[in-house]
């Protein structure tokens, strides 16, 4: 490639924050739950860089990006089954396989899409310099969007940088991600979505690290019954609850688990939940990451019930940042319903 900027890059990240930040300086996109991905592309060829440097190009053949000379940040996501806001990461996950074959059969079962941000690079110039306002101008430029809740850079007269590479009428498939100045406008995205990033528009990119950008997460909450726990580290302690929920016929389903328990609670925990342990022991399926201890886990009766908060699921299952909040004696087991994951 003779691109002005080659693999692998680190992508610009994001502090997090309990609420977005204020200020005429602020424009808000929505938070995507997919792959973080940097695409090279220079002609017909395309590189995908994932947020570590890894490549990603053979597990997506079904991406395509309009010809020319350019380097965008962006994301690949698969969209749920529901109104658009939410993503299926877990079918995401799915995709990055061995078997060539099963990647073809995924990419037209499950097939993605890249949601465009960024705008690093142009023909022979870069534009990591460039403030974010400019480079937003150029992006627009380039990716033909199909939706935009506001164009900031036009709203504060930053001049449209030129293009080298024309928007085709085929974008293939890139979509431009919305963005708005509006604070109003984007409490959607922290009502239904992942959350919000906000992005300094007079900011230039930088490699790898946290600036000019920050990150406001959805958090839910659901009142969840405790089916068992897994053993701590250390004995006599509890590592962590697994948690389930009852569907519409009664039955319960596993939906993930607590985490982030104190070294205190993990002790007092033991003497709490042993007189409801039902004598079934067991090991979940086996794991590189995981040893055999952090794989045990020992079957309670479903009669206590906990509320939890938890900022990430898909497929039904919570996959991490679940905090316990109370014990909830006055909730019935029965009552902690999957229909909360869907609300």
């Amino acid at each position: 490639m003779t691109l002005p900027l080659k693999p692998p890059i680190a992508p610009q990240l994001a502090r997090s924050r309990a609420e977005l930040p204020l200020g005429e300086q602020w424009v808000y996109e929505p938070k995507y739950d997919g792959f973080r991905a940097i695409a090279f592309v220079d002609g017909d060829e395309c590189v995908l860089q994932s947020r570590s440097g890894k490549p990603l190009s053979r597990y997506f053949p079904e991406l395509s990006f309009p010809p020319g000379r350019y380097v965008l940040d962006g994301e690949i996501v698969i969209d749920g089954d529901g109104d658009g806001d939410e993503q299926d990461f877990e079918a995401l996950q799915q995709r990055i396989h061995p078997a060539q074959s099963r990647i073809e059969l995924l990419s037209r079962q499950t097939p993605a899409r890249y949601v465009a941000f960024d705008l690093l690079a142009r023909g022979d110039e870069t534009l990591l310099d460039r403030p974010l306002g400019e480079r937003r101008a150029a992006l627009e430029a380039l990716v033909a969007p199909p939706m935009i809740i506001a164009a900031p850079a036009a709203l504060l007269e930053v001049p449209v940088l030129p293009i080298a590479v024309p928007a085709p009428p085929d974008a293939g498939t890139i979509g431009l991600t919305p963005q708005t100045p509006e604070p109003s406008e984007a409490e959607p995205w922290l009502a239904h979505g992942e959350g919000v990033v906000a992005k300094d528009l007079g900011a230039a990119y930088h490699p790898g690290l946290r600036a000019g950008m920050v990150k406001v997460k959805r958090v839910r909450t659901i009142d969840a019954v405790v089916v068992g726990y897994r053993p701590g580290k250390e004995t006599e302690t509890v590592g962590s609850l697994i948690l389930a929920l009852y569907d519409g016929a009664g039955e319960l389903h596993v939906v993930g688990h607590s985490s982030g328990l104190r070294a205190a609670e993990k002790r007092a925990l033991v003497g709490r939940l042993t007189p409801y342990e039902t004598g079934t022991r067991g090991h979940g399926d086996p794991s590189r990451w995981k040893s055999e201890k952090e794989l045990e886990w020992i079957e309670l009766r479903p009669e206590l019930v906990v509320e939890v908060t938890f900022d990430h699921a898909s497929g039904g299952r919570i996959r991490h940042g679940t905090k316990i909040l109370r014990w909830r004696e006055d909730k019935p087991p029965r009552e902690c319903l999957l229909e909360q994951m869907r609300s």
